[in-house]
């Protein structure tokens, strides 16, 4: 490990937006999710639920370049599972969707709590999702095509999301709380000793500067035993 390695996931961790989240409606392309994800890490969104019949991922890691590795994937089956955690949660639910009811994305307020729902690249947001929308949002085009790609709309919505939140100084400080923030700190630098932690049901040990093993004894103990 290096100390530039632990500096740079120390500021991303801070500039993480726990509270905007993107939920794939159906989306299957992986070259698509990939690119989605992609854009999730780079604006600060820590979550993507994926949903589909069949509950499968096929992210395509050459458009990710392992963005993975940073943004929580949940694969789930029924789109309502998803949704109706967030709303419960206080959530307003924003879908990008072209419909007679769509709004300019740039008329609502990101700096919410918001869970922004990216439909199929054929049959859009389902019928399954509309009861719990709370807007749909389109992309305003000049040309004779009536949509973007699912993933260019989702980074073009995204990077408005982000111009509103550096405005309203939500990047400024961190915004996750210590549990939070130490657990995937030693996710991200330590992650063959997280998993070996979580199979063997042990607490993480602290991290030095470096984002090492602060206790040089640690793996003796813990190991060996």
């Amino acid at each position: 490990m290096t100390s530039a390695r632990y500096s740079k996931i120390i500021e991303v961790l801070n500039l993480r937006q726990p509270d905007l989240v993107v939920v794939t409606d159906s989306v299957l392309k992986g070259q698509n999710l990939s690119a989605i994800i992609r854009t999730c890490d780079a604006v600060g969104v820590m979550q993507l639920h994926s949903v589909s019949d069949n509950a499968f991922f096929g992210a395509h890691t050459g458009t990710t370049v392992g963005a993975h590795k940073w943004v929580k994937t949940s694969l789930r089956k029924k789109i309502t599972e998803p949704l109706e955690d967030f709303k419960n949660a206080g959530y307003q639910i924003v879908a990008a969707d072209v419909c007679a009811t769509s709004k300019d994305y740039r008329e609502v307020d990101f700096t919410k709590p918001t869970t922004l729902v990216l439909g199929a690249e054929l049959e859009g947001i389902s019928d399954e999702a509309q009861p719990y929308i709370d807007h749909s949002i389109t992309v305003p085009m000049m040309g004779m095509v009536e949509s973007f790609n699912v993933s260019v709309a989702g980074a073009i919505i995204l990077s408005e999301a982000r111009r509103q939140r550096e405005q309203a100084g939500l990047y400024d400080s961190c915004r996750l709380d210590d549990a939070t923030f130490n657990k995937l700190l030693f996710e991200w630098m330590q992650p063959v000793l997280a998993k070996y932690c979580q199979k063997h049901q042990l607490d993480y040990p602290e991290l030095d500067e470096d984002g090492d093993i602060a206790d040089p004894n640690w793996h003796q103990q813990v190991m060996g035993s």
